[in-house]
């Protein structure tokens, strides 16, 4: 298991290959690569605030759980941290485990968990001011699947 919380950029590519060099067993890799959206077109940046410590503690116990429950062979998460433009990579999940179906769910949980329960704090910076970003019903609804 691997996570870093970062402000640098990553290269999702070569995150994959190091992800995936030495796993013998993994018969199913997924990854995912999420971006910083602008809806309306006036996004400026995105920050990304988090407590360094208690912020790597969750998203650890997390990734535990879900290697865990899925059996899985490894797990990465990737999160950014700082000010972000728009379409720059913010995080990456992947998974790996001999079967896809335990790769795709652990990856799709991972992923709801950082949306929806990570202790990060986005705040959206337009030209008319700024605005931290709310839940979502949806992601809420998402994570209750699990």
């Amino acid at each position: 298991m691997r996570l870093s919380v970062q402000e640098a950029a990553f290269d999702a590519g070569a995150e994959a290959n190091a992800f995936t060099a030495g796993l013998s067993r993994a018969g199913a890799v997924v990854t995912f690569t999420g971006r910083v959206r602008d809806n309306g077109g006036t996004l400026a940046a995105m920050e990304i605030e988090h407590y360094p410590g208690m912020t790597e503690r969750a998203i650890t116990a997390i990734m535990a759980e879900a290697v865990a429950r899925w059996n899985l062979e490894d797990a990465l998460v990737i999160h950014r941290h700082g000010r972000l433009a728009a379409n720059d990579p913010i995080m990456m999940v992947a998974t790996a485990a001999v079967h896809r179906a335990e790769a795709f769910a652990a990856a799709e949980f991972l992923m709801d968990y950082l949306k929806s329960r990570a202790p990060f704090w986005k705040k959206e910076i337009r030209p008319d001011g700024a605005d931290w970003v709310a839940a979502r019903d949806t992601d809420e609804q998402a994570l209750r699947r699990w």
